[in-house]
């Protein structure tokens, strides 16, 4: 999280709505050999979050019990002192990024099951197409793909968000950096941008 609370998001279910409409993160969590990170798609649901890894991973054999972050990353953009339109500015980073922090637990093989149909079911909805389902797999195939995974659920007691938009520069130097960001292919934290206070 930025350490200056104006960047700071507390909207929890708009920072809920933005986990969900990424659905992929990186797991950091200490471990005998050190810290560690995996990337991994999660389902939030409520405070709790949905995740699975590979069983050659090394991080799964230390999670159970423990404490994770997961984090979040959406979009961003350097913002070049020019573009404000004013004087004595600096460049920066405008970005936008959740953090969810809590103890991880190992999930039996029935709720891991449960949690990639509902992950799977998440994401088919999304997408223009007749969803797909394990049902259109061979007999016996997602029993054994499934075996060499390892579902684990974060019951998430920290919510930390950050939204750095230049809320701390006026509207005008805003939108001015705002626009010379989307002319440089960087269109998404642009929209974020101009609709800061929608």
């Amino acid at each position: 999280m930025h350490p200056n609370p104006r960047f700071h998001w507390q909207d929890r279910e708009a920072m809920a709505d933005f986990v969900g409409s990424i659905g992929f993160g990186a797991l950091f969590a200490e471990t005998p050999d050190g810290p560690r990170v995996a990337h991994v798609p999660g389902l939030l649901q409520g405070d709790r979050l949905f995740f699975h890894l590979a069983n050659g991973n090394a991080m799964r054999r230390h999670l159970g019990g423990k404490t994770a972050l997961f984090v979040i990353t959406g979009a961003d953009a350097y913002v070049s002192p020019d573009w404000y339109g004013e004087l004595d500015q600096v460049p920066t980073w405008n970005y936008v990024s959740v953090e969810l922090e809590g103890t991880v637990s190992k999930l039996s093989k029935e709720d891991l099951v449960a949690g990639i149909d509902a992950l799977t079911a998440e994401q088919e909805s999304r997408l223009e197409k007749t969803p797909w389902t394990r049902a259109k797999m061979s007999d016996g195939l997602f029993d054994k793909m499934t075996g060499a995974i390892t579902g684990f659920a974060m019951e998430v007691k920290a919510w930390r968000g950050t939204i750095k938009l230049g809320q701390n520069k006026s509207e005008d130097a805003r939108g001015a950096a705002a626009d010379a960001i989307e002319a440089n292919g960087r269109a998404a934290i642009a929209h974020w941008m101009r609709n800061l206070d929608a």
